[in-house]
């Protein structure tokens, strides 16, 4: 398979480095291209561990949320950007969907990941799901010449929300990250302002990593990552 370019959009700064930093991993470890996309920073509602200091600003929040994004990308090999739009509450109105359009368009992802259409303890995931959803099909167009440049659609996938049975997500795809795991909890280690998930989403990949080994009888498994697949899957036989 020739190199894949992969493209995460999340809500909030550290959303890619829970539930895709493995996959990311993989994919620039093969040669392929990896880019992550924030639409905020998660500067209100995500960012705990910074509010605990006196004196603290959003704009300094923000700062460091960049930075501790920035870092995480790089250890898995990926380049990262905020948007910005403001979070707890994201509103995604005609400007911010255009602007996710292009990044869409400018990158011409084979895959683009991001949250389920569900979470009934994050207001913003949802809005993100629906956002890049219709980002993604104004980016590809109707499929017939159009006004505006086009780029081939790209494959979708949803990654595994903190509370799967609540978020209306079933696994279809895991990957194996077994080989990029120091990767994934170095990246995870940059994220100080929410340093409490980090176990959680350890413990998370090898509990997917031993659903993996069943589904796949790959004794090899130790670690994974689940994914939905969206889009159809087109083969020339089963």
């Amino acid at each position: 398979m020739s190199p894949r370019r992969m493209l995460v959009i999340g809500a909030h700064a550290a959303d890619f480095v829970w539930r895709a930093g493995g996959a990311i991993a993989v994919t620039t470890a093969r040669g392929g291209a990896a880019s992550v996309i924030a639409l905020s920073y998660g500067e209100r509602g995500e960012s705990g561990e910074l509010w605990k200091e006196p004196g603290q600003t959003i704009e300094r929040v923000k700062e460091i949320r960049h930075g501790e994004a920035e870092r995480a990308a790089g250890a898995l090999g990926a380049e990262f950007q905020c948007l910005d739009l403001g979070d707890y509450p994201l509103e995604i109105d005609g400007d911010a969907l255009r602007l996710i359009s292009d990044r869409i368009r400018e990158f011409a992802p084979d895959v683009l990941i991001t949250h389920t259409d569900t979470d009934p303890f994050n207001p913003d995931h949802p809005i993100a799901c629906a956002a890049v959803g219709r980002a993604r099909s104004l980016a590809a167009g109707a499929g017939v010449k159009s006004a505006f440049e086009t780029v081939r659609p790209p494959e979708l996938f949803l990654f595994e929300p903190h509370q799967p049975e609540l978020c209306n997500f079933t696994p279809t795809t895991f990957v194996d990250i077994t080989s990029v795991m120091e990767q994934k909890l170095a990246a995870m280690a940059e994220m100080k302002a929410q340093k409490h998930l980090v176990s959680y989403y350890a413990e998370r990949a090898g509990h997917r990593g031993n659903h993996a080994r069943r589904s796949s009888h790959n004794n090899d498994i130790r670690q994974a990552e689940a994914f939905q697949r969206v889009t159809p899957q087109v083969v020339s036989a089963l």
